[in-house]
């Protein structure tokens, strides 16, 4: 069995522990009250790691390119594999359509965001008139979209594992 390089392992399961607290905390920020304590804190650290994760995909691309990957497994069909290449990319989409429309939301009132106090990310430009309502729900639908198609990548996992009885879990554990 060839294994994901442990480069490539950590990436993942780093991107899914980000994602899915991300997530969470997305949804956490949306019922909170203006007079809560944390009503500007969790956008803080939300914005902070939204931007440490798309530096991670970045060098998650990167090392993909650069790093050979195992090849499909002979039990797995051709559509299959088509199937999983194409959900690869359409979440590496979603991501990028994560980032720009929360970098959008963040700068929408043409100040810099902060990433972690450390420095601030600038605001190039105001795009559109509403930019902050347009880029939020896109940014929803994104999330949503996003994390749908991670369950369903989950579940594929799971099947393969369970059903099929082949290594496709075990290459990421």
């Amino acid at each position: 069995m060839q294994k994901y390089s442990i480069t490539m392992r950590l990436f993942h399961w780093l991107t899914a522990l980000l994602v899915f607290g991300l997530f969470g905390v997305g949804l956490w920020m949306r019922s909170l009250g203006y007079y809560d304590p944390l009503y500007q804190v969790l956008p803080y650290w939300h914005k902070s790691v939204g931007f440490l994760l798309a530096g991670l995909i970045v060098l998650r691309l990167l090392s993909r390119w650069f790093s050979a990957q195992p090849a499909p497994l002979a039990s797995h069909k051709a559509w299959e594999q088509r199937l999983a290449h194409l959900m690869h990319w359409v979440l590496y989409l979603l991501l990028f359509g994560l980032f720009i429309s929360g970098y959008l939301v963040a700068t929408s009132d043409n100040r810099p965001a902060s990433f972690f106090g450390w420095f601030d990310i600038p605001a190039l430009f105001t795009a559109f008139e509403n930019q902050e309502d347009v880029a939020g729900l896109i940014h929803e639908i994104c999330a949503w979209s996003l994390i749908s198609l991670v369950a369903l990548h989950a579940l594929a996992a799971l099947k393969h594992h369970w059903f099929d009885r082949d290594q496709t879990l075990k290459r990421m554990l």
